[in-house]
């Protein structure tokens, strides 16, 4: 069965009910594989899972030249996102260092256009928010970009609400990007009710809860060097243990069901609004077709009561990131 559509925002922006997270076809979990990650990519066309995920600092800069080369001749058949907003020199990411300056975002743009290999790019978010740069002048900055016929809608990744409202009322803002799902409910109380009452739609990246949620995790130690998971805090020590623990329950829905556990996660999130489209990120085929079959997984009110009761906001153990990392999130 094909994948629904959903509207992003009020400016019309409609794409997959699921998307692509595409971050991991290049870097941060495991060796790169750019063969399956390209049929990768015309297997999500091909189920009608046309939103694709990627930033300039993925790579840093080959995530979206993968992009540019495995969407020859199929630009007009997909919905691309890419970011903006982190320092990079000489091919390299400076540490956390910001840059959303208006020359910087008009600079990155100009460069995501060039390794997309298109002459438009459909959602451009801002990665973090710049503590430097007022939202206002970023706002402004992509509107002009909009006006230029070289972005068609704007976004923010892991913004706050003051920002949210800040940015929204220079340039309409069609979606956020943050962390969320079952395992991480940190948007609950007061980002989701800004983004329904401004209409704007949310995209949870990480939506399978960094592999909790599909049971198919190791302990941190257990990953290669280089592997992001090494670093995690919650697939650290007594936090693994307790982690493991916490997900039993989406692991015994799924069994009910006959499903794959992270199909259950993805389709609480699908049942959670019909503005929230995820991006579960996966660079093989077999994993793309279970997260989109999770499409048509129905879960009752009494499966959702189970879900939502157990794996409550705090039940997780563990920061969602180390302090480094922590530091840019606009909370």
């Amino acid at each position: 069965m094909a994948l629904s559509k959903r509207k992003l925002g009020r400016q019309g922006l409609e794409v997959s009910a699921i998307g692509l997270g595409c971050m991991g076809m290049s870097q941060s979990y495991g060796p790169a594989d750019e063969g399956e990650s390209i049929a990768t990519l015309h297997r999500a066309i091909d189920l009608g899972c046309n939103f694709f995920d990627t930033a300039e600092v993925y790579g840093p800069l080959t995530n979206e030249a993968l992009l540019g080369r495995a969407l020859e001749g199929r630009r007009t058949e997909v919905v691309i996102a890419t970011k903006f907003g982190f320092r990079i020199k000489d091919g390299k990411q400076v540490g956390v260092e910001r840059a959303s300056r208006p020359e910087d975002i008009r600079h990155a743009v100009e460069g995501s256009l060039r390794r997309l290999e298109t002459d438009y790019i459909d959602l451009l978010y801002q990665h973090r928010v710049d503590p430097a740069v007022p939202i206002e002048d970023v706002a402004g900055t992509v509107g002009d970009l909009v006006r230029q016929g070289k972005v068609r809608f704007f976004g923010l990744s892991e913004a706050g609400v003051a920002n949210i409202r800040r940015a929204h009322a220079v340039h309409p803002v069609s979606a956020v990007q943050s962390e969320y799902s079952l395992w991480e409910r940190n948007l609950e109380s007061d980002v989701i009710p800004v983004l329904r009452e401004l209409g704007i739609g949310l995209v949870p990246f990480s939506p399978l809860g960094r592999g909790f949620l599909t049971g198919d995790v190791k302990r941190s130690e257990e990953y290669p060097e280089g592997d992001y998971r090494r670093m995690d805090p919650r697939y650290q020590g007594a936090n693994f243990d307790a982690n493991m623990s916490a997900a039993q329950v989406v692991r015994d829905v799924a069994a009910a069901r006959r499903v794959k556990p992270g199909q259950v996660a993805l389709a609480w999130l699908l049942h959670k609004g019909h503005d929230i489209v995820p991006i579960p990120g996966t660079k093989r085929r077999k994993y793309l077709e279970e997260n989109v079959a999770a499409g048509a997984i129905p879960l009752d009110a009494e499966e959702m009561r189970r879900l939502d009761t157990v794996l409550a906001p705090g039940t997780v153990s563990g920061k969602r990131y180390p302090d480094f990392i922590m530091a840019t999130i606009d909370r």
